[in-house]
């Protein structure tokens, strides 16, 4: 019945092995089954995962886009998470099939002159691409990546095989918080600025380019929400709720402040496709027909935000009293 964005197709692939890339980093290394040929992707892309519990969970591909006969993810172990990681690490063993969906890129790598890029523990794998494309491509770039401690970095040999740029570990147990200035001051208007890492790393990349090139903002790729996509910060007519009218089925229902339009919305397409439910995946991203969408997530652009075509229903709200959308 749901009318969402269509999906890419699912695909089932074989975990050809699983490698250990760094302190409580799990690699997995993605293949057909019958030998062919995986779809092309860029820097930046990542794929959808349908883990064996039914969870399902997006990580970014950090291999060579070139290897079009292997997928490899990199997979941090994080016990306080939702439970995707650790399945990961304890169950899913080479062997193992998976369904996936993808690769669908919504963290494009842009052409530029010179590339500084920022990362922050695992927020390094849709990075390493990059940097290696930037490598290859004969582009300036630097590097400063920063971990816990140096053994909990991945892929540190691949980053320093590179050579042409500038390459700067920082683990913070013997370096402190990352020098982002370091990176940042002096880069000339034809620069482009990457990061991916915690929350924090990335506000303060945000905060320091706002005020060193006011005119460009960095290009941020987020692994949880921001504070806008709170059910709490409801303003305007969200402060009594809202209606949302779901065309296809017919249905015409209340929103209040306290429940996600996600949330109500299954009680009339059960089958509605959502996955991270904080904004930052796009999975349940679905078309607005009429009304004013109050967006929250992080994955449209401010000109798509603009434009209100379409809207990530796990956080998104409406600025009005009433939203349609394509259901």
């Amino acid at each position: 019945m749901a009318d969402v964005l269509s999906p890419p197709p699912a695909l089932r692939l074989r975990v050809q092995d699983t490698v250990r890339e760094a302190d409580g980093v799990l690699g997995l290394l993605l293949t057909d089954p019958w030998g062919a040929r995986l779809p092309a992707w860029e820097p930046g892309a990542h794929l959808e995962v349908r883990l064996p519990s039914g969870r399902i969970r997006h990580y970014s591909l950090s291999g060579d886009p070139g290897d079009l006969r292997t997928y490899r993810l990199g997979v941090l172990r994080d016990p306080g998470g939702r439970g995707g990681s650790e399945e990961i690490h304890t169950s899913v063993l080479a062997g193992c099939l998976l369904e996936v969906r993808g690769p669908v890129n919504r963290f494009p790598l842009v052409p530029a002159e010179r590339y500084a890029f920022i990362a922050g523990g695992i927020g390094i794998t849709p990075l390493l691409p990059m940097v290696r494309e930037a490598a290859a491509g004969r582009s300036a770039w630097s590097l400063l990546y920063g971990g816990r401690t140096l053994t909990s970095m991945a892929y540190r040999d691949e980053l320093a095989a590179l050579g042409g740029g500038n390459l700067v570990l920082a683990p913070e147990d013997t370096h402190g918080r990352l020098d982002i200035d370091s990176v940042l001051r002096g880069l000339p208007d034809t620069a482009a600025v990457y990061c991916c890492g915690p929350a924090g790393l990335i506000a303060a990349v945000e905060s320091r380019c706002a005020a060193l090139f006011p005119a460009r903002a960095p290009h941020v790729e987020r692994f949880t929400a921001t504070p806008d996509a709170a059910l709490g910060s409801a303003s305007g007519p969200d402060e009594g709720g809202f209606e949302v009218e779901l065309r296809r089925s017919g249905a015409v229902l209340h929103v209040p402040p306290g429940r996600t339009l996600l949330d109500v919305v299954r009680e009339a397409v059960p089958s509605v496709p959502s996955s991270c439910e904080q904004g930052i995946c796009g999975t349940c991203e679905t078309k607005v027909l009429a009304g004013a969408p109050d967006h929250r997530d992080s994955v449209l652009s401010e000109a798509e935000k603009a434009a209100g075509n379409t809207m990530m229903i796990c956080v998104g709200r409406s600025r009005g009293g009433r939203l349609v959308l394509d259901l």
